[in-house]
């Protein structure tokens, strides 16, 4: 931890009566940097959201956003944040500059200096052509550009981005996609939350996984995958009636018991031997009278390295990357 850390979490634990929500999470986020918070509903992410924001105060720990300690001095957290929570917050009966001139004047600007930032920001996330409608009347993707150039209006250091595609069409994730680069670009710090995994890796610089109040990975998108063995083995069968037979085959070539899609025909496995495992499978495949249609050697998603760590008994543990 240290000042270079816009935000600076140590030993973060929250309860509710009996429940403990948060165990002492740790996390420190550099300026400029994407930090994905992802985990299973229950985990604990809108929890450590809630207390970042001084929504929550939290039972025990350090928690310092932008400098500013979240018990200690609230006041100065919130002025330092923009939040865009999972749900457009706009007013529909506004238009789209009343919107913004409102947050502005909100944030304790005269008229003259709320006017200009709303006109600068409805330019910056192509809401110009449609500023004096009604909000109401924006589809999906612009309320929620909306939302998000709401939460940009007094120059935050953070912004907490709290899953900010729910519900959008593919469209609409890609121009929020497009507009968390450019925030980084300009310096500002982003913390995400989201239930596309696809999301968090193409956006963050790091990515946490939290289970059940206590952080269990944490690194790159790279070095989560390395996590899973390095690289994924995937066959697919002439017949499904062969695929028993063939995951007990496979199985001695990869890092476990392959996972099967009678569907798809497919089996699926983890090896940190890469093409030597792959030719070795694959010739005890013919051995025993398996037939193979098609074969590849691939890196594991981010969905199967989610599913892996947060699917045990027990938490996994990897270390790696920011804290």
């Amino acid at each position: 931890m240290g000042d270079d850390h816009v935000i600076d979490v140590e030993g973060l634990t929250k309860s509710f009566g009996g429940h403990r929500a948060l165990r002492g999470i740790d996390l420190a986020v550099p300026r400029g940097h994407v930090l994905g918070l992802l985990g299973p509903n229950g985990a604990g992410k809108t929890t450590t959201v809630r207390v970042l924001t001084t929504l929550l105060r939290p039972d025990g720990g350090r928690v310092r956003v932008a400098g500013h300690d979240v018990v200690a001095d609230p006041g100065a957290v919130r002025r330092s944040i923009g939040l865009s929570g999972q749900y457009a917050a706009v007013d529909e009966k506004l238009t789209g500059f009343e919107n913004l001139r409102m947050v502005g004047r909100l944030y304790g600007m005269n008229r003259a200096q709320a006017a200009e930032r709303a006109r600068e920001l409805l330019r910056r996330f192509r809401l110009w052509d449609v500023a004096d409608q009604r909000s109401g009347a924006y589809s999906g993707g612009m309320r929620r550009r909306l939302d998000l150039a709401g939460a940009l209006v007094a120059r935050p250091e953070v912004v907490v981005l709290d899953e900010p595609t729910t519900g959008l069409d593919p469209r609409g994730r890609l121009d929020t996609w497009e507009i968390v680069s450019t925030l980084v670009e300009d310096g500002t710090t982003v913390l995400l939350t989201t239930q596309y995994l696809e999301e968090a890796d193409q956006l963050s610089d790091t990515i946490v996984v939290i289970d059940r109040g206590t952080v269990i990975a944490r690194g790159s998108a790279d070095a989560l995958k390395e996590h899973m063995g390095g690289a994924r083995m995937d066959f697919v069968l002439a017949d499904a009636a062969d695929l028993e037979s063939a995951a007990g085959i496979v199985a001695d070539h990869g890092n476990g018991r392959p996972e099967t899609d009678p569907g798809a025909r497919r089996l699926s496995v983890g090896t940190s031997e890469g093409q030597e495992a792959l030719t070795g499978a694959l010739a005890a495949l013919r051995r025993g009278g398996v037939p193979v249609v098609e074969v590849a050697l691939r890196r594991p998603t981010l969905d199967e390295v989610f599913l892996e760590l947060t699917g045990r008994d027990e938490p996994a543990s990897l270390v790696g990357g920011h804290r």
